[in-house]
């Protein structure tokens, strides 16, 4: 029986796809001088490459744990999972949003439920901005739609929390708040990094996952 159920994990763990690092589709650098390179590269190439290789870890101890029926494990492991996972979940989407050649305003059918759910273009800005400057600690800033409505709504979230895991919201645009994202570059000055990001968001890309989550 132990043999058998140690050749039941070990096919688990074969047949399931590991996590991976996604690349970026510009250079480290082509966000200056918004974002610096050097940020760039230990935010991606350290921190992602962190959340992603702990989350691949956890998932085979939580795979093991449900061969095992071990609820206690499974338990124990969940916030391990929250974490690394969201991390994950979060950058992905935070790499697409950015681009070098961004910034400028969002267009069609983002632009006129932006003005429809805040009023204006920059109004949405206003308290997006405010709402992430004003994250405790370390956390996310987002842009979500809300299915239910049919309408956008901005929330902050905590940690590595992941906006639809957490609130139902699906996410459109992420702005980290964590200080590896901004530290080296704005130091302590959170505010000056969020009122800089806005030169290099894809609006291209928001206006497409808002497409999707419309389906």
């Amino acid at each position: 029986c132990a043999a058998s159920l140690s050749q039941s994990i070990n096919q688990i763990a074969a047949s399931r796809q590991k996590h991976t690092l996604p690349d970026l589709i510009y250079d480290y650098g082509a966000l200056e001088p918004h974002i610096s390179a050097e940020i760039m590269q230990l935010h991606h190439s350290k921190h992602h490459a962190t959340y992603v290789n702990n989350l691949n870890v956890t998932e085979e101890k939580y795979q093991e744990a449900l061969a095992k029926g071990d609820v206690t494990a499974q338990v124990a492991l969940q916030p391990a999972l929250k974490f690394n996972g969201g991390g994950h979940i979060n950058h992905t989407i935070f790499w697409t949003n950015l681009s070098p050649n961004g910034g400028c305003e969002p267009q069609g059918e983002l632009m006129e439920a932006i003005k429809r759910d805040f009023g204006s273009f920059q109004k949405m800005k206003d308290k997006m901005a405010a709402v992430t400057v004003a994250v405790q600690g370390s956390g996310w800033g987002w842009l979500g739609y809300d299915k239910e409505s049919g309408r956008l709504r901005i929330a902050a979230c905590a940690n590595q929390d992941p906006l639809q895991g957490t609130t139902g919201l699906i996410p459109l645009l992420g702005i980290d708040v964590w200080e590896h994202a901004y530290y080296l570059q704005y130091k302590n000055v959170r505010p000056d990094y969020v009122k800089a990001i806005w030169n290099v968001i894809n609006w291209e890309n928001v206006q497409d996952r808002l497409h999707m989550a419309k389906k």
